[in-house]
C-alpha cells in the first residue's frame, strides 16, 4: 500500500520542510561541482546507489513507518553537565556525551571535541530541517579551551558552521582530506587547520592523532556529494588510545586493519543510531548488530554509543538503540555503553 502525505500526516509536515530544505541546499553556495573536484570513494563500496531524490521519495510515499520523537524523546537519558569538572579535570581520562556524536574528551591538560554541533537544528538553515528533541547538553560558551576540534565529514549534523565560528580561538581542527578550504572560509588561520588523507599522522606534544577509514559520504548540498573526504580518527596519548567511528556503514576489512594497526583500543566512539530504513542506510549507517562488530573488530576494551537520541534523522524509535544494545550485554565479553546525554564517564 502507498502512503500518501493524507495519511501520515505527520511525518509529512516533516517532509515539506524536507522540500524546502532542498531548495535552500540546491541554492547554498558550493564552489565546485562534482565535474570539476576529485571524487571521493569508499574501499569497499563499489558506487552510491542512493541520493537525495530517492530519500524523498522514500519519505513522500513509501512503506515505512517513521518515528515520532516527541512522543519518545523524554525517555532520552539526560544528565545536568558538571561544570566543575569539566573546568577541573583530574589526572584521569574524562569523556563527556554532548549529545549526538559531540564528545569532550579531557587528558593529559588537553580538551578534545568531536563533531561539534551546538545549534537547535542540523540544518543549512535556521529555521527549517533537523531539530533537536534532546536539549543541546551546555552552552558552547561555557567549554573549556579547546585544544583539539576533531571532524568526521562535512554533513550538518556532524559539522556546525556556527559551532566552528565560535571555537575558532586557537584550536586546530584536524579534518579529512579537500576540507581545509571549508574552514579558512569561515577565518580559521591555515596554520590550524590539519587536513589529513586516511592513514595520514599527526604528531603533537602529549597526542598522535590519525586520520582512518570510514564507510559513508560527504556533501553540503547536491552539487558537491564526495568532494571532500570523511573519516574515522585514532587518537594516541603516551599510555590511552582512542578511537571515533566518525559516521559509517560496515565492511570487516577496513575496521579489523585499524584494529590490527594500532592494536585495539582503549575507548571507542561508535555510532549506534540513524540505520532505518536498512533499504536506504545500510551501506553508510550501521545498525547496533553492526557496531556491536566494529567494537569487536578494533578490539576496544571500552565502546560508547553515539549518533542517537538528539536529532529525527531516520525512521527507528528514538529508544530502540538503547534497547537493542542492551539486549545483546550478555553476548559481549568488553563493555559497549550508553551514557546520558551530559554525563561525563572517568576512566
Amino acid at each position: 500500500m502507498v502512503h500518501t502525505c493524507v495519511e501520515k500526516t505527520s511525518s509529512c509536515i516533516g517532509t515539506i520542510w524536507l522540500v524546502l530544505i532542498t531548495v535552500v541546499i540546491m541554492l547554498s553556495g558550493c564552489k565546485v561541482t562534482d565535474d570539476e573536484a576529485q571524487m571521493f570513494e569508499n574501499n569497499h563500496v563499489e558506487h552510491m546507489d542512493k541520493n537525495f531524490f530517492e530519500f524523498l521519495k522514500m519519505r513522500l510515499f513509501g512503506d515505512e513507518e517513521w518515528a515520532d520523537p516527541a512522543n519518545q524523546a523524554h525517555l532520552v537519558p539526560t544528565t545536568s553537565i558538571n561544570q566543575s569538572m569539566l573546568d577541573n579535570p583530574g589526572q584521569a581520562l574524562q569523556v563527556s556525551w554532548l549529545g549526538h556524536s559531540t564528545f569532550l574528551i579531557q587528558y593529559q591538560g588537553l580538551n578534545i571535541l568531536t563533531d561539534p554541533v551546538f545549534s537547535e537544528r542540523a540544518s543549512p538553515v535556521p529555521f527549517a530541517g533537523p531539530m533537536r528533541y534532546t536539549p543541546v547538553a551546555m552552552n558552547i560558551d561555557s567549554l573549556p579551551a579547546i585544544d583539539y576540534v576533531i571532524i568526521s565529514h562535512n554533513h550538518y549534523d556532524h559539522l556546525d558552521t556556527e559551532s566552528i565560528k565560535v571555537l575558532n580561538k586557537g584550536a586546530r581542527f584536524m579534518v579529512p582530506e579537500a576540507m581545509g578550504d571549508y574552514f579558512q572560509d569561515l577565518g580559521v588561520d591555515e596554520n590550524n587547520i590539519y587536513e589529513l588523507a586516511w592513514w595520514q599522522h599527526e604528531k603533537f606534544d602529549g597526542i598522535g592523532i590519525t586520520a582512518t577509514p570510514s564507510q559513508h559520504w560527504s556533501a553540503r548540498s547536491l552539487f558537491d556529494r564526495n568532494n571532500t573526504h570523511w573519516a574515522s580518527w585514532a587518537l594516541e596519548f603516551d599510555d590511552k588510545k582512542i578511537w571515533f567511528a566518525g559516521d559509517t556503514g560496515y565492511n570487516r576489512f577496513d575496521f579489523t586493519t585499524i584494529g590490527e594497526k594500532f592494536n585495539g583500543f582503549d575507548l571507542a566512539l561508535i555510532p549506534i543510531g540513524a540505520y532505518a530504513p536498512r533499504s536506504f542506510m545500510k551501506l553508510y549507517h550501521v545498525n547496533v548488530d553492526e557496531a556491536i562488530q566494529i567494537h569487536r573488530d578494533i578490539n576496544a576494551s571500552l565502546s560508547v554509543g553515539m549518533h542517537w537520541g538528539t536529532f529525527p534523522l531516520t525512521a527507528e524509535p528514538v529508544m530502540e538503540p538503547k534497547q537493542w544494545l542492551e539486549r545483546k550485554q550478555a553476548e559481549l565479553t568488553r563493555p559497549f555503553i550508553t551514557m546520558a546525554i551530559g554525563a561525563t564517564l572517568i576512566l
